[in-house]
């Protein structure tokens, strides 16, 4: 069986080669039915025109006989209680199965909810969400039906009807059970082509085109990543279309984790606190400290990188550095083989006869640093909380003539 990229790419070329044979009057129902949905969420969004769009179709086909496809005769009665029991054999095979259901749920729910909660003004428990479909899937599998997720067609055809609450749903079991215990008929006339509108009408809702734009005016590399997963579930199919989305993520994050910003601080006049030096080039820096900032975490993959970095401001500097202060807020995180390097890079300081502190750095970093040895090495007075006081002890220490931005102004 060919993926779904594969039967996407098909049937367009089915559809290109095949236009000239369509059926006009399913083509028209059809049409028609799409038409009825998005003119009446235009002009009368609290009419129900999708229940309008699929009873009129099936009322014309009823009346007037009409050759096109319909959902036909639907299975009556409630599924009965079943505890399912696999050979050994097909677990391994409903294993991964479960496995790629399991991530297709994941992101269908994760990004569904997240964009309504945004659209409504609303705040949404991806923990709960997750919990409560997989009690709903769990429940399912004991009555032998489909698995589940939020859906990316029912949601917005339930919003586009009129749904508000989660008591939509109960509604709508209840109406299902209802109709197949005593209503499968009245579903029978449903042309296919009226569903595929509303299917079609729901999807066009979730297209959200100004945030493409703004999204492509803003930052060029997360809408060129959207497009691209986007392209991925169309060409690859769902499953490795959205693992391919997954991957291009993570690619993206450890991008701009490995080659953060770094900035050399400097003293800007009239204006609290130490600013990078390349934005506000009249910075002022302290005679003989140098405060390097850099905007990540120390790991295996930008360690290297925090080397070169920190070398590199310092070889910049045309004056003689005696100490270094990392402003050390932005990192959040030391792996051993950061902590490696640290150690490396302590050594090649001690030879050049310069000391090296950190300030603002969070207690959880501390305890890592002083579990990897760096804590003795470096020197507990050296973890300043702040950087005035980090300033301060080395004006202190070395007797260098600076006045801080605090005592400039109570001078004036």
């Amino acid at each position: 069986m060919p993926s779904t990229g594969e039967r996407f790419v098909d049937d367009v070329g089915d559809f290109a080669r095949n236009l000239g044979e369509l059926d006009p009057t399913t083509a028209a129902l059809g049409i028609g039915c799409l038409v009825v949905v998005l003119v009446s969420w235009r002009i009368a969004p609290a009419a129900p025109g999708i229940l309008v769009a699929v009873a009129g179709s099936a009322i014309l086909v009823r009346v007037f006989g009409l050759d096109v496809t319909v959902v036909g005769a639907v299975p009556g009665g409630l599924p009965s209680l079943t505890v399912p029991s696999p050979s050994v054999d097909d677990l391994g095979r409903l294993g991964l199965a479960a496995a790629a259901i399991a991530l297709l749920a994941f992101a269908d729910t994760s990004v569904l909810s997240r964009s309504y909660a945004s659209r409504l003004g609303d705040r949404v428990d991806q923990n709960r969400e997750l919990g409560g479909l997989a009690a709903a899937n769990l429940a399912t599998g004991l009555f032998q039906g489909f698995p589940m997720s939020s859906s990316s067609s029912r949601t917005p055809v339930a919003e586009a009807a009129g749904a508000r609450t989660q008591l939509t749903g109960v509604v709508a079991a209840a109406a299902i059970g209802l109709v197949l215990v005593v209503g499968t008929g009245l579903l029978k006339n449903i042309p296919t082509a009226a569903l595929a509108a509303v299917v079609i009408a729901a999807v066009l809702r979730l297209i959200d085109v100004p945030a493409m734009r703004w999204l492509l005016r803003v930052n060029r590399g997360d809408f060129a990543l959207a497009v691209a997963s986007f392209a991925g579930v169309l060409v690859l199919g769902i499953l490795p279309g959205v693992g391919f989305a997954i991957a291009l993520s993570v690619i993206a994050v450890l991008e701009r984790a490995w080659h953060p910003y770094s900035a050399v601080l400097g003293r800007v006049p009239a204006l609290k606190g130490y600013h990078d030096t390349q934005r506000h080039p009249e910075g002022v820096q302290v005679p003989g400290l140098l405060l390097f900032r850099f905007d990540a975490p120390l790991f295996f993959a930008n360690a290297e990188v925090f080397r070169d970095a920190l070398h590199t401001a310092l070889d910049a500097e045309r004056r003689d550095v005696r100490t270094i202060v990392v402003a050390a807020e932005p990192i959040t995180d030391v792996d051993s083989t950061a902590a490696e390097v640290l150690g490396e890079i302590l050594a090649e300081l001690d030879r050049r006869g310069i000391r090296l502190a950190f300030a603002e750095l969070k207690g959880p970093v501390k305890d890592t640093l002083r579990r990897y040895g760096l804590m003795e090495r470096i020197g507990e007075e050296r973890f300043y909380p702040t950087i005035g006081l980090a300033v301060r002890a080395h004006v202190a220490e070395h007797a260098v003539d600076w006045r801080d931005w605090e005592e400039r102004r109570g001078k004036n």
